[in-house]
């Protein structure tokens, strides 16, 4: 069974409230009645119900007994409001500006999420990653301890003999584009989380990747990485994480043991941090396009789960996303 498979297992078995802001954008309509009709999330679509409605009809989606909400007619916006301006008071948004910003299906499908009237967001089909993540951070904010929003990408390796039965998680390669040591270990701590919460990897075994393995090379880029690794042990103990290791000193047993020797994650690693946004987006799509994998990307870090889609998305893609994000919503 894939991953997204067992993902949807665990999303119909307790069933979340997911926002979608752009309630009217055709794919993320036609994702929205999948979703409902197979019993993964409750979907709910933000935006003027008679448009989205005309979109469902064009498309030939279901929307009976959908929820849809018109942020600028909404019987919330007033509350939602005075939560946003106390929120914002201090960073000089007035009263009247956080009634506009609630008018924004955006803002107003992260004040859902916030004030618990719905359990986790997806966006992307036409928004920036930017756009959604702006005001996440401002309004949902990280979770306690976390300094850091990241990405993890989950990768379903042809190949079963690699990390969990297939299954690498892969961080960060989106967001943070040249880390520093401190946020590098807590990217590593939060991608373990994605593993375990999300994944269902009983042991994460967190590798953070480098050129170097165990002081083979000596360099500022391979100080920085043995850094992070210092400072995640500090943070989290109980995490079974070592570096810096090579890729392959990562991955295979036999080359693990020969450079890591005694290593608890070297050759067995299901959790690859990579040391920078280059070389953790290069990776991804080497191992998309040339090793096979089936590859999904969820955000971790805030306190609340909140999800960014490609602008290329399919249909797929959003029903996927909104199935990983609803059980990410059932770990808070």
């Amino acid at each position: 069974m894939s991953m997204i498979e067992k993902a949807k297992i665990k999303a119909k078995a307790d069933r979340k409230k997911i926002v979608l802001p752009e309630g009217d954008e055709p794919r993320t309509v036609k994702a929205a009645a999948i979703l409902k009709a197979e019993g993964l999330a409750c979907p709910v679509l933000l935006g003027d119900p008679e448009k989205i409605l005309a979109v469902a009809k064009a498309n030939g989606a279901d929307l009976d007994g959908m929820e849809i909400v018109d942020p600028e007619n909404s019987p919330k916006a007033a509350g939602y409001a005075a939560a946003l301006y106390e929120l914002r008071k201090a960073k000089g948004v007035s009263e009247e500006a956080a009634a506009d910003m609630v008018k924004d299906p955006m803002y107003y499908g992260i004040m859902m999420v916030k004030l618990g009237d719905a359990d986790g967001l997806v966006s992307g089909a036409v928004h920036t990653t930017g756009d959604m993540l702006r005001p996440a951070l401002q309004i949902i904010k990280t979770k306690p301890g976390m300094k850091v929003v990241s990405s993890s990408f989950l990768m379903d390796c042809p190949n079963k003999e690699l990390g969990d039965d297939g299954l690498l998680v892969y961080a960060d390669c989106v967001v943070m584009p040249n880390p520093t040591a401190e946020e590098l270990a807590h990217i590593a701590i939060a991608a373990a989380g994605t593993a375990h919460d999300l994944c269902g990897v009983e042991v994460p075994k967190v590798a953070m990747l480098s050129f170097s393995t165990k002081g083979s090379a000596k360099h500022e880029l391979v100080d920085k990485v043995q850094q992070a690794t210092a400072l995640a042990h500090a943070l989290a103990p109980e995490l079974l994480l070592d570096g810096e290791l090579q890729f392959d000193a990562a991955l295979v047993p036999e080359i693990g043991e020969s450079k890591a020797p005694g290593s608890p994650v070297a050759g067995h690693a299901n959790v690859l941090i990579f040391p920078d946004l280059q070389a953790g987006n290069i990776g991804y799509k080497i191992t998309q396009r040339i090793g096979g994998a089936e590859c999904f990307a969820v955000l971790q870090g805030l306190a609340k789960p909140c999800n960014d889609l490609s602008r290329g998305c399919s249909v797929e893609d959003i029903v996927n996303t909104v199935v990983l994000t609803a059980v990410q919503a059932q770990a808070v």
